[in-house]
């Protein structure tokens, strides 16, 4: 009977202890979570009961130098939602067929793949369906099929009204990747944003982003909204103003149909640019709105190389266009005098070889001034050789060939300008007097872009001044006096008068207004020569240069010189434009 009672009573002790930490560990629990953790618990339940809306930034509009619309926003819809909501069993496939009922093509694969995408937490909203029309989003909400756990919010999405007219210079928006997430952290930049990825867009993309906005609400047990809590309104970004003209930019798109290569006209003395024309083109309306990986690889391997800037980026030795700097350099050193001679044969004979003029039968005994006027190689061979390559790189350098002008685009070209030492790292060779020669007028190894030969004939111009080029208006004009002797620039631009008014560019001078300039003919190792063609006016009075490159054109005076000429023409005279015959 003792031991009975003896084991009745070590379980009742046992029963006692277990009962205690029971109780221990109920009050531990208690004590963990309402007292050591209260902060955390009470915000998990709110954020269960609230739900965060981020509204994206209303981005600036761009402008052309007249208010004409360049880049603008229309509203469309996207559906948002939480991806606690939309996860839950038959959602998803429920959305997956509801929006293929209304001729909106995405499977259920899609939608889960761009949630995952986008979420890194649970309770921030995430976008589900984007680009949806008004008549779509009506469409969709009226059906009784429409989750009410999704909601729409009206987005504004760019547009492009100029389309690949100016393609080049806007540029376009996307949707922000990762690495450009990282790159912008810290910046307030989330996963569905856009961003600038081109052009003008990407130049200035902090002006023109805006700020994002937000608004809290509360939800029912089924996600259900049941009241706003708070709400900020998104920021709208800085409005721009380009110096671009839009309607010469139409017309330079128009002379450049069927060709492949740029034209570009500038202010000569502020260094705005009016036109920044390159073809062929593309449209950034799609690219903005998004395309396929097909679409967008098939436009980047395109052999016409539409996306390729050749305004800013594409290089083409400067040919004869080049020599108005190599005579400035001459006269300029007291190598040469308006007076100087040499005799043109057709041959230059130098070493074991035979350097020869574009014209075989020669040009006689020339000056600087009829040199200039009939593009006369040989004379410009003697001239670069008793200047020497030492004295033509000075003068280049000076011109800011061979660097970035500055202008406010990403992308530019820095060109070559070449020389001994460039030579030297690059083919492991000397430098030769038959390379001065071919340098002197503007072959071999430099390589210039249609903006810097804008850029060089603007300083002949504006009488010395190297000016920074500019696209928007908010940039600052930027000169540099490079003390050039005014007769010696008077000189040239005397040459360039007699190149227009009697030489190889006369087809320049027949739309209304006198125009000075050069022509050039670029040798091109793959096929037919470049044609160019760099002029400015009015002549006495000089107000805008213009550069027209075409690629494989054949000859700059018959094919380069009317396309400038008419370019120019329009700006000095839009509304009494006078066409060549």
């Amino acid at each position: 009977m003792s031991d009975l009672r003896s084991l009745m009573n070590r379980r009742l002790a046992l029963w006692r202890y277990l009962m205690l930490s029971a109780l221990l560990l109920l009050v531990g629990g208690l004590y963990f979570f309402q007292i050591v953790n209260v902060d955390t618990y009470v915000r998990l339940g709110a954020n269960n009961r609230l739900r965060f809306i981020r509204y994206p930034p209303i981005r600036g509009e761009i402008v052309d130098r007249n208010g004409v619309p360049m880049a603008a926003n229309v509203t469309t819809f996207d559906i948002m939602g939480y991806p606690l909501d939309i996860e839950k069993d038959g959602m998803i496939e429920g959305l997956g067929a509801l929006l293929s009922r209304h001729g909106i093509p995405l499977s259920e694969d899609d939608l889960r793949r761009e949630i995952k995408r986008q979420t890194w937490a649970p309770y921030r909203v995430v976008c589900v369906v984007s680009n949806i029309t008004l008549a779509q989003m009506a469409e969709l909400v009226a059906d009784p099929d429409f989750p009410q756990q999704l909601f729409p919010i009206p987005v504004l999405r760019r547009t492009y009204p100029a389309g690949g007219v100016a393609s080049n210079v806007t540029g376009f928006v996307g949707e922000i990747s990762e690495n450009e997430l990282k790159q912008m952290e810290g910046k307030g930049y989330v996963g569905g944003d856009q961003i600038g990825k081109t052009g003008i867009e990407r130049q200035y993309e902090d002006m023109l982003r805006g700020r994002p906005g937000g608004e809290s609400v509360e939800v029912d047990a089924r996600g259900r909204r049941v009241r706003r809590i708070d709400s900020s309104p998104a920021g709208r970004g800085m409005d721009l103003q380009l110096t671009l003209d839009l309607g010469a930019q139409r017309l330079a798109a128009d002379l450049l149909k069927g060709y492949r290569g740029a034209l570009v006209a500038m202010d000569v003395h502020n260094g705005d640019i009016l036109v920044l024309a390159s073809s062929p083109s593309y449209d950034n309306n799609p690219l903005s709105w998004g395309v396929s990986s097909k679409e967008w690889n098939a436009l980047l391997t395109d052999p016409e190389k539409p996306m390729l800037d050749r305004s800013i980026a594409g290089l083409y030795p400067p040919a004869s266009t080049f020599k108005a700097l190599v005579g400035l350099a001459a006269l300029a050193e007291k190598e040469i005098t308006a007076s100087t001679t040499y005799s043109c044969s057709g041959a230059f004979p130098l070493g074991n070889r035979i350097f020869r003029c574009w014209r075989r039968s020669g040009h006689g005994t020339v000056s600087l001034l009829t040199a200039l006027q009939n593009s006369c190689d040989i004379f410009f061979y003697q001239v670069g050789l008793k200047l020497g390559i030492t004295k033509l790189l000075k003068w280049v350098e000076m011109f800011g060939l061979g660097r970035p002008t500055g202008i406010d685009l990403p992308g530019e070209a820095s060109g070559v300008i070449a020389g001994p030492d460039w030579k030297k790292a690059r083919l492991k060779e000397g430098w030769y007097k038959g390379d001065t020669v071919n340098y002197s007028i503007g072959q071999g190894f430099l390589l210039t872009t249609p903006l810097q030969l804008a850029s060089m004939y603007a300083v002949i111009a504006n009488g010395g001044k190297v000016v920074r080029p500019r696209l928007a208006m908010v940039a600052p004009k930027m000169s540099v006096d490079l003390n050039i002797e005014q007769s010696h620039i008077n000189m040239i631009r005397k040459g360039l008068d007699f190149v227009v008014r009697r030489g190889t560019a006369q087809r320049a001078g027949g739309f209304g207004i006198t125009v000075a300039g050069k022509t050039g003919t670029a040798q091109n190792a793959h096929g037919a020569d470049h044609a160019l063609f760099v002029g400015y006016a009015p002549m006495e009075d000089p107000k805008y240069v213009a550069v027209a490159v075409l690629e494989a054109g054949l000859h700059g005076g018959s094919v380069a010189s009317p396309i400038v000429g008419e370019l120019l023409s329009y700006l000095l005279v839009p509304a009494s434009r006078v066409k060549q015959p």
